[in-house]
């Protein structure tokens, strides 16, 4: 059902005839929980080429009805990342963002405020210091699901690894952290990945689960 709904919802191709690749591994919360932060650190790969490569982490609601990301798109020939939400229900501006290299690093924080109404994702651009913080009418969704994808449109996955380090997801509804130390769903098998460096931790009803690194290394 996931892929049903990001191919309808995925990034300005909606409505076209496209090869469309996804590779990535899910998280689900435990039972009655929901997300209420993703943050971590992205290193950005080598960009072979323009084409439509999509690289994102991101969450999704119960109701599959969006994705809320923090997307590398290389569509210009020059890796741009921004955050949003795709793509409607509700239809809110894209946010702002910056170019960005092969081998820097890039800081994303997505985080829902104390209101429960507004989710604020900022992305860094660690080697300037470049900041972009947009806000998005968001509380209304309760996120189940947590992402680390590749979407990809006629074209090879043919840029190396794509490496998450220092991921940091926290839920709220109950003390169960088993959800931190599970395997993540690997769609359709198609990834090779590792994953490194994994804790959990319970304040309260938030429970916060630390991962040292989240490698897509290649498809299986």
């Amino acid at each position: 059902m996931l892929l049903a709904a990001l191919l309808i919802l995925s990034l300005a191709f909606a409505g076209q005839a496209s090869a469309v690749s996804w590779y990535f591994l899910r998280y689900y919360p435990a039972s009655g929980q929901k997300f209420t932060s993703f943050s971590g650190e992205m290193t950005i790969p080598a960009l072979p080429r323009a084409a439509t490569y999509y690289l994102w982490p991101g969450l999704q609601p119960t109701d599959n009805s969006g994705v809320y990301q923090n997307v590398l798109d290389g569509r210009s020939g020059t890796w741009w990342i921004g955050s949003g939400w795709c793509c409607s229900n509700p239809s809110l501006p894209w946010g702002s963002g910056f170019n960005t290299y092969a081998s820097e690093r890039i800081t994303f924080d997505n985080s829902l405020d104390s209101s429960g109404s507004t989710w604020t994702s900022t992305l860094t651009r660690e080697s300037t210091g470049e900041t972009v913080t947009n806000s998005f009418a968001l509380g209304s969704k309760s996120f189940n699901q947590a992402l680390f994808a590749i979407e990809l449109y006629d074209v090879a996955w043919d840029f190396g690894q794509l490496a998450f380090s220092n991921v940091v997801i926290t839920s709220t509804g109950s003390t169960d952290s088993s959800w931190c130390n599970s395997t993540p769903e690997n769609y359709n098998s198609a990834t090779t990945y590792s994953i490194t460096g994994l804790s959990a931790s319970v304040s309260g009803s938030m429970v916060t689960c630390k991962i040292g690194s989240v490698i897509l290394e290649k498809p299986a």
